[in-house]
């Protein structure tokens, strides 16, 4: 029985590597079938969500610049804000 998850397991993720391969074509080519793409894509993660473990970083950067492609949305970068108060204020209450 777990040679048969662990087959379809592998199927998945070939199949995840497929669509994404598919997907970065369509990123550069302005598909319409880029949505089609996409929500397989989520579909397939959402059925074995282990497989989002097996992406490299290139895999995901794909996948987040065809969300960003279709939903014309563009996601900052975080920033970050330094501490209001410096370390020689800092007394036993403040702990």
């Amino acid at each position: 029985m777990s040679d048969t998850i662990n087959q379809s397991n592998e199927f998945n993720a070939l199949q995840l590597k497929g669509k994404i391969a598919e997907l970065q074509e369509q990123i550069l080519a302005v598909h319409p079938r880029m949505p089609t793409l996409l929500r397989e894509i989520h579909t397939l993660l959402k059925s074995d969500p282990t497989n989002i473990t097996l992406l490299d970083e290139d895999d995901i950067s794909i996948i987040v610049s065809g969300l960003k492609k279709q939903t014309q949305v563009e996601i900052s970068q975080a920033t970050l804000k330094t501490s209001a108060k410096k370390l020689s204020k800092v007394t036993l209450d403040d702990l």
